[in-house]
């Protein structure tokens, strides 16, 4: 019978095979980056994830050692272990909206303060495609959901009401929010221009607006209290897609002077549009307030410098994204939010148009 040969050692014990050495897999941790920064994995975490929690100097050296390493933290391993992502997902209906772009910076600054990071997505002013999103954020569990508007469908609605992601609704206003909201009212802003205008003499007012529900909600209002002030029958207004621009601004104009050579002011839905509005006035060679009077919407950058200088209704978008972000915080840190809806208002910037 044959037998197995032992090695035998120096000792006379047995030998074991030898272990083969735990090959490295080249990946940069978060031991690696403690290590090099001088401090524990609990203070470098604590950095990454809560810089305002951490020593200014000990978070430059943290800052520095990932800067060296190319260290990029797991959040999904991070997620896993403590239930928070550390992303809050925000749906616009469109990118390039400059209405919107207040909102997104001082959303993503204030988060960032916080810890967390934004992730962006466009609906392009579609429902179903808000849906796909919504389904496609809710599967990626992040810690909030901020959103624009309170005119989902009725799937949406259910779908965020039931994750248990807070959710925060905004640039518009409503007594029954999902969860959070900050926003203002479409109506009164539309019945305010109309007040505004015709405190100004406007008696055969016009409106080039976008078709998107908001804006919808705006004209509505604008026509109820416009006809009531200026005994008016006839509704004047000319409806473009969104998102707006300036060319359908220059265009809406010249088909209602077309139509109602008479109009003596136009409320646009956007400042884009009035600005095509003063482009088409100026062209034609029609004094502007003298002859017709302009309303934009949105206060953008321009609307101060053209000529002449944009009447409009401004909208705080800054804060609509401060608040909004507070709000995720506070409710993603387990805080109680007192008053979950704020109503942040608006204000009509008078200026040479009208």
């Amino acid at each position: 019978m044959q037998t197995k040969k032992r090695r035998i050692t120096q000792r006379g014990t047995e030998s074991q095979t030898p272990r083969r050495a735990r090959r490295s897999t080249g990946i940069t941790t978060l031991m690696d980056v403690a290590r090099i920064a001088r401090v524990s994995p609990i203070t470098a975490s604590r950095a990454l994830n809560t810089p305002g929690k951490v020593a200014s100097e000990t978070l430059a050296r943290v800052r520095e050692a990932v800067t060296q390493t190319g260290y990029v933290p797991n959040m999904l391993a991070g997620g896993l272990a403590s239930s928070r992502s550390r992303l809050v997902a925000a749906v616009v209906p469109i990118i390039a909206g400059s209405v919107f772009l207040d909102m997104m910076q001082s959303l993503t600054d204030t988060l960032a303060a916080a810890g967390y990071q934004l992730m962006l997505g466009q609906s392009g002013y579609d429902i179903a495609r808000e849906d796909a999103l919504i389904d496609a954020i809710i599967g990626r569990r992040p810690d909030g959901i901020v959103i624009t508007g309170v005119m989902h469908s009725a799937y949406a609605r259910k779908r965020l009401a039931a994750s248990g992601i807070p959710v925060v609704e905004t640039w518009d206003l409503t007594h029954s929010p999902i969860d959070m909201l900050v926003g203002f009212s479409h109506e009164k802003t539309g019945v305010a221009v109309a007040r505004f205008l015709h405190g100004r003499g406007s008696r055969r007012p016009a409106i080039i607006s976008a078709d998107d529900p908001r804006a919808r909600r705006r004209v509505r209002a604008y026509v109820k209290a416009a006809r009531k002030l200026a005994g008016m029958e006839e509704a004047i207004v000319e409806w473009v897609p969104s998102p707006t621009t300036l060319k359908q601004g220059r265009y809406g104009m010249a088909r209602i002077l077309g139509k109602h050579p008479d109009i003596d002011s136009i409320f646009c839905s956007s400042d884009l549009l009035a600005l095509g509005v003063l482009t088409e006035a100026l062209a034609r060679g029609i004094d502007v307030p003298g002859r017709i009077a302009v309303v934009g919407f949105g206060d953008l950058a321009f609307a101060a410098e053209v000529h002449p200088p944009l009447t409009t209704v401004r909208i705080d978008g800054a804060r609509i994204g401060r608040e909004a972000a507070h709000f995720i915080v506070q409710r993603a840190q387990g805080k109680p939010v007192a008053d979950r809806i704020l109503d942040i208002g608006y204000s009509i910037v008078e200026r040479a148009s009208a």
